[in-house]
């Protein structure tokens, strides 16, 4: 069973006034437990909690020019589980939310989704910057974080274009480009037009979040992190959204690394079977008797 309770009027949100006016911008679609629901095999450590164990809610974070819909073929294979999935401020469904100027903002709508929890939080790509800064925020509510290549320019490794130049670029056009880089020219050519009209009309919140994660410094605390986290990554994924994910795994203490044989960057598009056992790890760790 699925139901929109943020963002179309359809079930009053809860928690405290400042969160209330958050979920009530935002497009949030709570995605309810079937009956008779299975958890799906895998190979990369996942799992199905035991009976008697307390299973947090899912909330599933998209990354730059994407949706909480690109997560539908993940969400079926999770059907045992309360998963959540939103479109971030300034995307889609989301977009009279107007966008975020810093990743801060991205990271009080995350939390404000979780409210009182418990929830386990698993970003894609820049998702997995906001995830892991809320849980570094909020380590009452998120009992877990998984985070899929998140990027990290503010490393000298990391390709980066210069603030100045992203400052001048038309959002539309950008995003236009932006979408034919990550899945090519083909799979653009045959978007209807007016699908390629939401993606342009996306390129203003696109164009903000990559200026706002553009920084000198991180824009998180990785040592602040206090609960369990896994960093994944796709076998064919270009080095430095690879090397991202290691760093990161590196760097927080008892993290684990998966690798999805196979996969790049758009691994819950294109491996669902593969993601969903990630998503049930990061479960499996942020579960409690």
């Amino acid at each position: 069973m699925t139901a929109a309770v943020a963002g179309t009027g359809s079930k009053t949100p809860t928690g405290e006034p400042g969160e209330t006016a958050r979920l009530r911008q935002l497009h949030v679609v709570r995605h309810q437990p079937h009956a008779g629901g299975s958890p799906a095999g895998g190979s990369h450590g996942g799992g199905s909690p035991a009976a008697g164990q307390s299973v947090p809610a899912v909330v599933l974070v998209h990354g730059s020019l994407d949706r909480g819909t690109s997560f539908a073929r993940v969400v079926r294979r999770l059907d045992d589980l309360t998963v959540i999935t939103y479109d971030r401020r300034g995307y889609h469904r989301s977009r009279d939310a107007g966008v975020a100027r810093d990743l801060s903002e991205h990271v009080a709508d995350l939390l404000a989704v979780v409210g009182a929890g418990p929830a386990v939080v698993v970003g894609h790509s820049l998702g997995g910057d906001v995830a892991i800064a809320a849980a570094i925020e909020s380590p009452g509510t998120i009992r877990a974080v998984g985070a899929y290549e998140p990027p990290l320019p503010w490393f000298d490794w990391w390709p980066n274009r210069s603030r100045g130049t992203l400052q001048g670029e038309d959002p539309g056009s950008f995003a236009e480009g932006f979408f034919r880089r990550m899945v090519g020219d083909a799979a653009w050519e045959r978007l209807p037009e007016a699908t390629r009209g939401e993606r342009r009309a996306d390129g203003p919140a696109l164009v903000a979040e990559l200026l706002a994660i553009r920084v000198d410094a991180p824009p998180f605390d990785i040592e602040r992190l206090t609960v369990p986290a896994v960093l994944a990554r796709g076998s064919l994924s270009v080095p430095h959204h690879r090397r991202a994910s290691e760093v990161l795994a590196t760097a927080i203490p008892g993290a684990e690394l998966v690798e999805i044989s196979g996969a790049g960057h758009g691994a819950h598009l294109t491996h669902p079977d593969a993601f969903a056992t990630f998503v049930r790890r990061v479960v499996a760790l942020g579960t409690t008797p």
